[in-house]
């Protein structure tokens, strides 16, 4: 399923911890598994930022528990976010419409050089440069 470097937001981390959607943890947990075997994983400061928030605030986990899972995560090849990513990603939210954090987001992919960027909320299929957004939870075509 890995197929190159693969950036993963914010949604595939918190996914994979919330036990409200099991089919969706289930197919998260598989997802990041399959990054840690291939080491092909990256993500951002951003994303961790985000997973640390969404899962003390929304699946209401110990903040030792969070903690311990971005460290985790930290293993993983992590983009910045600097003020030149934040000049970047101004830029791409002007030209293609993305939302701010959406365009941060991407622009941190684009900078890890990652050829996927997996996404629940962004637009499945869509490719800026050499970078297609996938959404892995997208239901199955005929």
């Amino acid at each position: 399923m890995i197929a190159g470097v693969t950036f993963v937001d914010t949604n595939v981390l918190v996914y994979a911890e919330d036990g409200r959607e099991l089919d969706r943890r289930d197919l998260a947990a598989r997802v990041l598994a399959d990054l840690w075997t291939s080491g092909l994983g990256v993500l951002s400061t951003q994303v961790l930022k985000e997973f640390y928030d969404n899962a003390t605030r929304k699946l209401k986990m110990p903040p030792e528990s969070a903690r311990r899972i971005v460290a985790q995560y930290a293993e993983w090849p992590v983009v910045e976010t600097t003020a030149q990513l934040i000049v970047s990603a101004s830029l791409l939210h002007e030209r293609h419409s993305f939302a701010f954090w959406d365009a941060m987001i991407v622009e941190a992919a684009l900078l890890s050089g990652a050829t996927t960027l997996l996404s629940e909320d962004l637009q499945d299929g869509r490719r800026i440069g050499d970078l297609t957004i996938t959404n892995p939870f997208r239901p199955a075509g005929p």
